[in-house]
């Protein structure tokens, strides 16, 4: 028996390694977050990687809790630029559709700490949905209802109305990730609605991107996702426009 060639064809059976050879993505996410990394792994195209720095965020029953995470931006920020990083996301929903002009100074904080071009989330959601077309949305989140207003009033300062929305009202994010894709599944299709242009599926917590295609199909309808319009508008901003399937239409833009 040739153990060497065994060997061999065990290596070359192990998946490939994945080198930024295209772009190295770096991230800044809420501490507690536990599903946005293997989410967007799952969506990367060849020659991207993805290089995570975690942000401590206070969680209690005030949304205005939620800005700690911004406390320490330069920091994070600066830890990923040791990696050589070529572009930092700031991946959180809530916190970057919290207020007005909130996304454009974090965005400002991590340029001028580090001279990287960056995203955040929700500028990440607008832009999907205006590449979509979509004007009238329904969206569903895991959140307070606070937030959800704030939510609400962000997207609609960038044109786009909220026909339906609904929270969980879950309190603490590391509870997100108790909802199972199939229980999101059902509570968009409960909040269907023919004026929809286009349905959201808001937080960087919530376990939705195997849903995607499946409510697409069966809505007619573009569903955007946090977690997945984060990585789009990240990888059309670095010149990156493959067209990745199993992941809805926005991927197709």
């Amino acid at each position: 028996m040739d153990t060497n060639l065994d060997a061999r064809s065990e290596l070359l059976a192990r998946p490939a390694v994945r080198h930024g050879s295209r772009l190295r993505l770096g991230m800044l996410l809420p501490a507690v977050n536990t599903e946005a990394e293997p989410q967007i792994e799952a969506m990367l195209p060849a020659g991207v990687t993805l290089h995570t720095t975690r942000l401590r965020m206070v969680e209690s029953s005030s949304p205005r809790e939620l800005l700690t995470m911004t406390e320490r931006v330069e920091e994070g920020a600066q830890l990923l630029a040791e990696a050589k990083v070529e572009h930092i996301l700031f991946n959180c929903t809530a916190v970057t559709t919290f207020a007005p002009g909130l996304a454009d100074s974090i965005r400002d904080r991590i340029t001028n700490a580090t001279g990287i071009r960056a995203s955040a989330t929700g500028d990440a959601v607008a832009a999907a949905l205006a590449a979509l077309g979509a004007k009238k949305i329904v969206m569903v989140t895991p959140y307070l209802a606070e937030v959800n207003r704030n939510e609400v009033e962000f997207l609609g300062r960038h044109g786009i109305a909220v026909l339906k929305e609904h929270g969980e009202g879950l309190i603490y994010a590391r509870d997100f990730r108790q909802i199972e894709p199939a229980s999101w599944y059902r509570k968009v299709m409960e909040m269907r609605d023919p004026a929809a242009d286009a349905y959201f599926i808001s937080c960087a917590q919530a376990r939705v991107i195997e849903i995607i295609a499946p409510l697409e199909q069966e809505l007619g309808r573009p569903v955007v996702t946090s977690n997945q319009a984060a990585l789009w508008q990240s990888l059309r901003q670095s010149g990156i426009d493959d067209r990745i399937a199993g992941f809805g239409a926005l991927f197709q833009r």
